[in-house]
This record gives structure tokens, C-alpha cells and sequence, in this order.
């Protein structure tokens, strides 16, 4: 239902999700088939998430390639590799129902690999105990896409694309809708509704070399935070090892961990395979924030390449095999570098890749402790703990994305539409439009900034001086951020998006550096100089809301993990 005012449109639905990545669709297809009527917001066009840059595959323990693997093996993995801070019951949830989520997907029409008896095919990916990767070459994001998209498109469930929530409106406690634009009309668009799921990504724009799409802007952190949400292991960034590091216009682009699953090897400017001195088990197959430092630390001694990166190699498996295997590789190579990786040599670095942490979350229903509003995949915290395993963000989507559905249609058929505030839409609209149309501090320049900050003080090594550095920087741009505004109108204005931005793009980064500095030692993907070993003391989450003083922090201890499933993990911190 769509009602027309003279400063708004209003819309009425029972389940409104943001974000139309992989965990907002297999949301939006949950919700829709429990019941409930559906609206999903996306920033970018449907089918144009940051969920196509995943290439390397899905982990499900199908055991099709290894008999041996188990949902048990991959539980096991995930707490492993998540240096137990990881919440067990997610990591539970998403290696129990990994594998029915993928047959869903390949009847959904998903063309995945095959093995020569005709299974799903899968690869080796770091840190997997097995061959646990579901993949489509190396385009398997591009498929998960694909496949949700169409299923979308054969249910009633509204899109509005091209579209920027700024805000979370409130019944008191409860959520019970948003306000936003639609960025190529001018339009300002209110839905009232009786839940909202936030699915709207990661925060990696924040750094200057990053993976991560132009839309990871961490608008879901903000709004969820806002919204009296609680975050929960910021602190938390997983450096990818290997992007691409030239041409300039290409630097951070993602360099699938495929190309080492299927055989890649890392070398230094010397010719030297230095992973056997970093890892000589595992090799590059060991865990990314592992490999990410090795490589780092290869550079950092003066033994990287011209353009300051290792070398990847996969010249050795042969053309037919790399094409078949690695198509988008091949192509993103060629038509970026002019490198023909059949013959030679890619040159890679460490990358901004994807946040661990984000809004806490329930993990049955990822309802979060604002009655009414949910949150699923990258952007929702709580089952990667200190650092994520490879394949297990497509997982997540499908699996907790899923659940988020489910859950938020649940609550919706429990409770009727809220009131929505007059005088807030009112506000809202006042303060939207008071960004245009006048003189004010220049949005890309404080981004710019901010990004050159997070990169110098905050990247994949820490010390408290540099984070100390970074949190002042923030200060100072949080401040400037509010006299910042762009000339023109409403529509079509990519100035006053980033105006919009700014304020979710500084809570991220200040939740991150704020945990940096009390997180006093080295967990997974935080590594710190000055902390550099593991304190059992610090086996915790740290939580961070908005009080009226600003955000606070308290550690909160990770929930007990039951005997039979502790038995499961090799570790002796257990």
C-alpha cells in the first residue's frame, strides 16, 4: 500500500529489508514465503551487490570430494579459526544447515562445478581441515546473485532500487520502519512496517585498499546504532591476503583464494616460496589473517616487488586448467594489467576484505535487542569471531539470511504496524534536504581522509600510538562532517550520498579503533606490535552501544560452549 503526501510517499509492509545482496534476497524470499508481505530497499540496482565479488565458493561439508567431512569437522574449523570468540550456537546453525542450503540453491537452478560422478565439486580453501568449497569457477558470488534474483522476480515481493535509508524510525523502543531517498528520482520515500532486517554489508570503504564495493559503506552499522543497537567485535577486519596491486585505478581488487586452492603458490621478489618459513605445514592454505601477515611481512622487509606486492603463480597448473578453473581471473588480469596469468606471474597484496564484527545478533532468529529489527550476513556479528574462514561469508547469507526471514516474519504476525512519528519524518526531511543547496566542507575530502587515516594508523598491524592517532583524526572528522553539504538538489546528487555516508562511515571506524585500543592483544585478524601475544583473559566480545556521552564499551563474555560440542575443538584454551 502507497500513500502520496506533499513532502513524502508512505509505504505499508510487514517485513521492509535493506540491502539486496545475498542475505537481504534469501531473506526477503524467506519472509515472503512464510506469509509475510515483503519490500526490499537496495542502494545499487537488484542483481548489483557486493555478494558478485565472492568468488572462491561456499563451504558446506557435503563430503562429496572427502568422505570425511562432517558438519563436526566444519564446526570445529570455524571456532578454530574465529580464536574462540566465535558465538558456538551460530557456528553450530551454519555447519548443520550449510550443505541443505546449497542443494536449495542447485534447485533453485544454481550451476555449480561437477565431479566426475556428477556431485557438486569442491575445492581446498585455507584453513578448512577438507575440500569443503561449492563453487562455480570462480564467479560463485555472481551465481548465488543470479539464482536469488530470479527466484525474486517470480514472487510478489516490492523492490525499490536505487534507494538510501537515512534513517530508522522508532515506536518507542521498537522499530517499526525507515525514511530515505531514491537517489535518481529526489523522492523521499517512509515505510511503516512491522519489522526491518538490516542486510546491508561491510564497512571496507572506510580504508583507502579494499575489496569491498562502492556501496560498503557501513550504512547498516549506523542506522542499527543509532537505533540503540548493540555492535560487537568492531575491532574485528580481515585483511585478505592477496588483491591486486597495479594498475593504481584497480589496487585492492580482490585476488580469489581459489587461485591458491587450486594450486597457487606465493613467492618473494627472490623466487623464494617463503610461506615453508611462515607456515611450512599448511603453506598458502593456512589461515587468511596468517598469510596476510607473511605477505605483509615479505613486503615490509624489502623483499616485494616493484609495485610493492609478492608474486602469486599459477603458471605451473597450465593454461586449459587455469581457464576452466579461474575464468574471471584470467579476464580480470588481462583486462586490467594486461597479464596473461597462463604464463605469468600476478603481483598481490594484503587488502581490506570484510569485517568480522557488526550488530549482535540472536542467533535463531538474528534478532537483534532493538524489538523489531534483525540483521543478517556480513553486517550482523557474532559467528566469525576473531577472523573468518573462506567460504563461510556465502554460507552465512544463505544460512542466516534464511533464518532472518524466518525470524522477522515470525515477530511480524505477533504484533500489529506501529505509529509512525510525524514530527521525526518531519525532522528527517528537514535535515536531508538542509545538505543541499549550500556552501559546506567538501564530503570526498573528509572520506578521503578518512580512509588515508584508517590505512596509516589502523591497517593489519596495530600499536597504541597509531590508534591513538587514528581516534583523534576521527574526532576532528566527526565534527567536520556535520558542516559538510554539496550544491544542487535531491536527484541524481552523488554529493549528497556521500554527505549521507560520512556519519555511518565514522561510527564504524571509531567502533573499530575504539576496540583496537582495549583489545591489549593479538586475536586472529587484531594483531598488535605491542601486544603481540594471545591473552586467555581476553577470551571475550566486547560490546559497544550509544550512550549519551558517546559510545561506550564493556566486554561481555562469549556464551559457554555445551561439552558435546566442545569436545569437538582442538585447542587448549578449552
Amino acid at each position: 500500500m502507497s500513500v502520496m503526501s506533499s513532502q513524502y510517499i508512505k509505504h505499508e509492509t510487514d517485513v521492509l529489508i535493506i540491502g539486496a545482496g545475498g542475505a537481504g534476497m534469501r531473506a526477503a524470499i524467506a519472509a515472503f514465503d512464510s506469509g509475510s508481505s515483503v519490500t526490499v530497499l537496495s542502494k545499487s540496482l537488484l542483481g548489483k551487490a557486493h555478494t558478485v565479488m565472492a568468488e572462491g565458493g561456499i563451504a558446506a561439508a557435503l563430503a562429496n570430494v572427502d568422505p570425511k567431512d562432517s558438519w563436526e569437522v566444519h564446526f570445529a574449523d570455524t571456532m578454530e579459526e574465529g580464536v574462540y570468540i566465535s558465538n558456538f550456537r551460530m557456528a553450530e546453525i551454519l555447519s548443520k544447515e550449510a550443505p541443505e542450503r546449497v542443494r536449495e540453491l542447485e534447485e533453485y537452478g544454481a550451476l555449480f562445478d561437477r565431479t566426475p560422478e556428477g556431485t557438486i565439486m569442491q575445492r581446498a580453501f585455507g584453513a578448512h581441515t577438507y575440500r569443503r568449497l561449492c563453487h562455480v569457477g570462480d564467479r560463485t558470488g555472481l551465481e548465488i546473485i543470479r539464482t536469488l534474483e530470479d527466484q525474486i522476480l517470480h514472487r510478489d515481493i516490492k523492490f525499490f532500487d536505487e534507494f538510501y535509508v537515512t534513517k530508522l524510525l522508532k515506536d518507542g523502543e521498537r522499530v517499526v520502519g525507515a525514511i530515505g531517498i531514491k537517489l535518481n528520482t529526489g523522492d523521499i520515500h517512509v515505510f511503516s512496517s512491522k519489522a526491518v532486517i538490516v542486510s546491508t554489508g561491510g564497512c571496507g570503504r572506510i580504508y583507502k585498499v579494499t575489496s569491498n564495493s562502492w556501496e560498503s559503506t557501513g550504512d547498516g552499522l549506523g542506522l542499527a546504532f543509532e537505533a540503540g543497537a548493540e555492535l560487537m567485535d568492531m575491532e574485528m577486519i580481515q585483511f585478505h591476503p592477496t588483491g591486486m596491486v597495479f594498475p593504481p585505478g584497480v589496487k585492492g581488487l580482490l585476488v580469489t583464494e581459489g587461485v591458491r586452492g587450486e594450486g597457487g603458490i606465493l613467492l618473494n621478489a627472490q623466487g623464494e616460496r617463503y610461506m615453508a618459513r611462515y607456515s611450512p605445514k599448511k603453506m598458502e592454505l593456512d589461515a587468511r589473517d596468517i598469510v596476510a601477515r607473511a605477505n605483509y611481512a615479505e613486503i615490509m622487509a624489502g623483499r616485494g616487488t616493484a609495485h610493492g606486492g609478492v608474486y602469486l603463480d599459477i603458471t605451473h597448473r597450465g593454461a586449459d586448467f587455469i581457464k576452466r578453473k579461474l575464468p574471471s581471473m584470467y579476464k580480470q588480469y588481462m583486462d586490467f594489467a594486461g597479464v596473461d596469468i597462463t604464463k605469468e606471474k600476478m603481483e598481490v597484496a594484503p587488502t581490506v576484505h570484510y569485517q568480522m564484527g557488526g550488530i549482535r545478533v540472536d542467533p535463531e532468529s538474528t534478532a537483534t535487542n532493538i524489538p523489531g529489527l534483525f540483521a543478517s550476513g556480513e553486517v550482523a556479528s557474532g559467528l566469525h569471531g576473531a577472523n573468518r574462514l573462506g567460504g563461510n561469508s556465502l554460507a552465512d547469507i544463505l544460512v542466516f539470511g534464511k533464518r532472518s526471514g524466518e525470524g522477522a516474519s515470525s515477530y511480524s504476525k505477533k504484533i500489529s504496524q506501529g505509529k509512525i512519528d510525524d514530527a521525526a519524518i518531519s525532522a528527517e526531511i528537514e535535515r536531508v534536504n538542509s545538505l543541499v543547496g549550500r556552501d559546506g566542507l567538501n564530503p570526498y575530502d573528509l572520506a578521503s581522509r578518512l580512509e588515508e587515516n584508517m590505512s596509516e594508523n589502523v591497517g593489519i598491524i596495530r600499536n597504541e600510538e597509531n590508534l591513538r592517532k587514528a581516534l583523534e583524526t576521527i574526532q576532528e572528522l566527526k565534527d567536520l562532517s556535520k558542516k559538510a553539504a554539496v550544491h544542487g538538489g535531491l536527484k541524481y546528487n552523488k554529493g549528497l550520498l556521500q554527505v549521507l555516508e560520512l556519519p555511518s562511515m565514522l561510527t564504524a571506524a571509531e567502533a573499530i579503533v575504539r576496540g583496537a585500543i582495549e583489545r591489549k592483544e593479538s586475536r586472529g585478524a587484531h594483531a598488535r606490535s605491542d601486544y603481540p601475544k594471545k591473552d586467555p583473559a581476553m577470551r571475550k566480545n566486547i560490546i559497544y552501544t550509544k550512550g549519551e556521552r558517546g559510545m561506550r564499551l564493556e566486554w561481555r563474555e562469549v556464551p559457554k560452549i555445551p561439552d558435546n560440542l566442545r569436545k569437538l575443538i582442538r585447542e587448549e584454551e578449552y
